[in-house]
């Protein structure tokens, strides 16, 4: 006599979930790996390419299907599709140890890429490995999570990078290039205003420009430091252009 396996039941395996708790009920859903990141960011539009199977678990790993009374106490509807997309948006993504380290690995290399890339010895002007930025963060305890970007945790590494000096280090430079349109009816306003750029740029020739042209009165190319980039966005707001140039520049003269 054949056993009868319950009917609410599907087993899965080799699936990654996304986990959301709603009215104190755990509901689940199964999808392929990585494309819960591509739906999230509108990559990826279509859900039978997210998930492995089209429905609502309470239990993914045991194949328990979520019943209809429960999606419709919890989320005020039956329509699955409508719950799905609820879930995969808000929903908390629940990876395997492997599938963790893997992504970990990602988010490290990326970071350590980006740091690299935005920093240098300020007595080589030269830039450093990947791997002894990896060794300095080590010492710091410095550790990569995998809820923030890795473009986020670079920044915040390098501040600490910056503070505690276990190598010398400090960010390079951004190059830039700041075009005031003409103020003919306000010479005292643009005085004061050149005389803020002046000491945010540190000009590529120690001078600045005065334009020939009539709609622009002064120009400057030159070095800033990254943090002052905001300033010098509201500073030039309204009045002329801002061009970056180089978002990492090695100043070798050391003007500041």
């Amino acid at each position: 006599m054949p056993i009868q396996q319950p009917s609410g039941q599907i087993k899965l395996t080799n699936v990654s979930m996304v986990r959301l708790k709603k009215e104190r009920k755990r509901f689940e859903i199964a999808c392929y790996q990585n494309k819960v990141q591509d739906y999230r960011k509108g990559i990826e539009k279509d859900l039978d390419e997210v998930l492995q199977i089209h429905q609502v678990f309470i239990n993914v790993s045991k194949g328990l299907v979520a019943s209809k009374e429960d999606l419709i106490k919890c989320f005020g509807s039956n329509n699955v599709d409508d719950i799905i997309k609820e879930i995969l948006m808000k929903g908390e993504i629940q990876l395997s140890e492997k599938e963790r380290q893997l992504m970990l690995n990602k988010i490290n290399n990326e970071m350590l890429t980006i740091i690299s890339a935005k920093c240098i010895n300020p007595k080589s002007k030269k830039r450093y490995p990947p791997t002894m930025i990896h060794k300095a963060l080590v010492e710091l305890k410095f550790s990569p999570v995998l809820n923030k970007p890795a473009k986020i945790q670079a920044l915040e590494a390098i501040k600490l990078l910056c503070a505690k000096q276990i190598i010398p280090i400090v960010r390079a430079k951004m190059k830039v290039k700041v075009i005031l349109s003409n103020n003919a009816n306000d010479n005292s306003s643009d005085d004061d205003l050149i005389e803020k750029l002046t000491r945010l740029i540190a000009s590529d020739n120690g001078t600045a420009t005065k334009s020939a042209s009539v709609t622009a009165s002064w120009e400057r190319v030159g070095l800033i430091d990254p943090i002052s980039y905001r300033d010098l966005v509201a500073l030039v707001k309204d009045r002329g252009t801002l061009q970056v140039l180089d978002m990492a520049v090695i100043d070798e003269g050391g003007k500041n």
